[in-house]
């Protein structure tokens, strides 16, 4: 607490978390208040830390693959096409187009899990609890078919070097459309129950900005990024695997609000739904997996891939000496970055709007502290 001359309070401390259900983890955010408006939001993070990285340089590349979902657990498949393609481009395999395909079909329908995720808990944050029962009715569905095909519902390990561990099938694909479908016709339900819900509105609109000038000095990628106008997609900007062969648009905003990010990130999951119906159309014929040498090394030197998550920017960086373990991995992930603009983007906000800009922001703790 601290005092003016006059010995009137003017400030005090409080701390939000490392247990608090709007952090979504172990989330610490150490917070200097005016009666309830936030002079000043300092996260601490660590309390999660899993040294994801020292693993990476302890265990071989196949020893860590399974490693590479526990970073965003949510999003967990282009995290492991980020690392499956780090090794491919370090070893010059290529993996088969059908198996390129399956990855692309596969983690557009995580990404948009994790969005529907992402809408239902940020919307129970506000207050509203009627719209997660709706998300994750729609989340199962996804989940169910990529259970099917890898064998899980959240943490997959299903890419290998040179492919997929199995190929997916024709039920599969009759259940991918399906959902296609099913969610194209809840959209219209989504925009009567939360787009044009004026309560809503009024909640996120224009509460706090997100500027192109904050985003560049922070590294702020994905929909926060996009929200303020600048249209930057790895998919697009850097494309990789076979995005460069599908139609689809980056969608933008203007305002860069809160709001801005939640109609950014409706509009990414039509995006999502148009390029997996594209991908099963096009689904070429073929194995799913490229033949690799049984003990295979990685080439002294040193080599990065990025991709794009449900959340932004996810790359690795690899450094190896042509040993059996990695010499040095570094994951630039997005929630870390995203999280760094926090303080200034809250300053003598309401602490209960400070509630809204982490649901916003849509962090995953393991994915910081990694």
């Amino acid at each position: 607490m601290t005092t003016n001359p006059d010995n009137q309070q003017q400030s005090f401390f409080l701390n939000m978390g490392p247990q608090h259900p709007s952090t979504h983890g172990v989330l610490r955010v150490l917070l200097e208040m005016d009666g309830e408006y936030v002079r000043d939001a300092e996260p601490v993070i660590g309390y999660g830390h899993r040294m994801q990285e020292k693993l990476g340089e302890s265990r071989t590349w196949k020893g860590f693959m399974p490693y590479t979902a526990r970073l965003d657990y949510i999003g967990a498949l282009p995290c492991s096409h980020g690392f499956i393609g780090l090794i491919e481009r370090m070893t010059g395999i290529e993996a088969p187009p059908r198996a390129e395909y399956i990855r692309v079909i596969t983690s557009e329908l995580n990404r948009i899990a994790s969005h529907l995720l992402w809408l239902g808990a940020f919307l129970l944050d506000l207050g509203a609890f009627t719209p997660i029962m709706y998300t994750f009715d729609d989340r199962e569905q996804i989940l169910d078919i990529l259970e099917d095909v890898t064998g899980s519902r959240l943490t997959y390990c299903y890419f290998r070097v040179g492919g997929v561990s199995r190929d997916i099938d024709e039920p599969f694909v009759e259940k991918t459309h399906a959902f296609i479908r099913r969610l194209r016709s809840r959209f219209k339900l989504y925009e009567d129950l939360v787009t044009g819900n004026i309560i809503f509105i009024k909640r996120v609109q224009d509460i706090v900005q997100f500027t192109p000038d904050m985003a560049m000095r922070y590294g702020v990628t994905g929909p926060i990024l996009r929200s303020t106008g600048i249209c930057y997609d790895i998919r697009k900007n850097e494309p990789y695997s076979v995005y460069p062969e599908f139609d689809f648009e980056i969608p933008v905003g203007e305002t860069g609000d809160c709001l801005e990010v939640y109609r950014v990130r409706m509009r990414e999951m039509e995006q999502s739904l148009r390029i997996i119906e594209q991908a099963l159309d096009r689904l070429p014929q073929g194995p799913v997996l490229a033949k690799t040498p049984r003990q295979l090394k990685l080439p002294q030197g040193d080599a990065s891939f990025a991709v794009e998550t449900a959340r932004g920017e996810l790359s690795y960086y690899l450094i190896s000496d042509g040993g059996e373990t990695p010499y040095r991995l570094k994951i630039r992930t997005p929630s870390f970055s995203n999280l760094s603009l926090l303080s200034e983007l809250t300053r003598n906000v309401l602490l209960s709007d400070l509630v809204m800009v982490l649901g916003t922001l849509d962090l995953v703790i393991p994915e910081i502290d990694r």
